[in-house]
This record gives C-alpha cells, sequence and structure tokens, in this order.
C-alpha cells in the first residue's frame, strides 16, 4: 500500500506555514489560505520541509494523512503560483463579458446568466475563452464547474460551456442512423 501521506513536502522561499488551534495557515506572495486541520494529524515543519504526521496508527488515520499532505500541497502552491482553469464557448452567439466581479454569460437563454466572482478569484474572458483564477484550488474548480453547469456541451452539435482540454463524445443523430440500418 502507498505511503503518499509520509512523503515530505518543500517549503518555498517566501511561504510560511504555521498551525494554530488545529488550523494550518500558509502564507506567500499571493496571499493567504487556511483549513481545518483533522484531530488525529500532527505537523512539523523546520521551514524548508514539512511533514504531516499521523498520531493513531487506524486505517482511517492513514487515508486522511495523505489528503490533508496533498490539500497542504495545493494550498502551497496556490499561494506561489496560483490556480487557472479555462473554459470555452462553443456556439454561434454565445459570448461571455466580465462587468466588475461578475461573468455575464449569453448562452442561447432569454436571459442573460450572471456569476458571481467571490474573494482572491478573478475571471479573464478573450474571445470564446474563460480563465478563472485564484489560489484556493478548491473554490476555482467549484466555480468553474458551476459555470460549465450553466450549459454543458450536448454531444449532437457540442454546443455549449466546454473545459479546454476537454473532448466532446459526439453522436451520429437520427438521420446517419438510418442510413447506417438500411
Amino acid at each position: 500500500m502507498a505511503r503518499f501521506g509520509k512523503l515530505p513536502i518543500a517549503i518555498p522561499e517566501g511561504v510560511t506555514l504555521a498551525v494554530i488551534d488545529l488550523k494550518m495557515r500558509v502564507e506567500g506572495p499571493k496571499g493567504a489560505l487556511e483549513k481545518e486541520l483533522p484531530a488525529k494529524l500532527t505537523i512539523k515543519s523546520d521551514g524548508k520541509i514539512a511533514f504531516v504526521e499521523a498520531v493513531g496508527r487506524g486505517k482511517q488515520t492513514l487515508s486522511i494523512q495523505g489528503t490533508t499532505r496533498s490539500h497542504l500541497m495545493n494550498m502551497i502552491t496556490g499561494v506561489t503560483q496560483g490556480w487557472k482553469k479555462t473554459l470555452e464557448l462553443v456556439g454561434s452567439g454565445y459570448r461571455a463579458e466580465v462587468v466588475g466581479r461578475e461573468l455575464v454569460l449569453t448562452v442561447g437563454f432569454s436571459h442573460p446568466v450572471k456569476v458571481v466572482a467571490p474573494e482572491k478569484v478573478n475571471f479573464l474572458v478573450e474571445k470564446n475563452i474563460i480563465t478563472v483564477e485564484g489560489i484556493d484550488l478548491e473554490v476555482v474548480s467549484q466555480l468553474a464547474a458551476n459555470i460549465r453547469r450553466v450549459r454543458e456541451p450536448e454531444p449532437y452539435k457540442g454546443k455549449g460551456i466546454k473545459y479546454t482540454d476537454e473532448v466532446v463524445r459526439r453522436k451520429a443523430g437520427k438521420a446517419a442512423a438510418k442510413t447506417v440500418g438500411a
């Protein structure tokens, strides 16, 4: 069985890690993030390397150890480099624009759909590409998923909002299905 949770975490220059009242706090050049630390875990750090250590030896504790290590790595990456998700609008007349802290989507409904950006998250729109940027991976990913859910890509023409690296599997449709069976 892999013991991913026991691996060391490198702390880059300019990043500080602190554990206060069962909360891990990571500060870096792009901002600060805070997250609850599970009760059966501790974090040992010397400033350059950190370890997530389990207090018990139970199966649940060891699985939480690996998850917590991943969260801590994501927090460190977020405050140093940031996270970015890109979406693409596919369809004639589909467009997006940023108005203040809101993303306004015109995607075939009778009304524009507005998505409000939470703190520390920014929208960027270039032609038909929407970029969601921020320091918290969970917030950025959930916001990108919510934007995609406004108009999911359909399988016949591929119209909708999709991730730029997503491949939409296309269906043949009724006309093509009749000629194949004939």
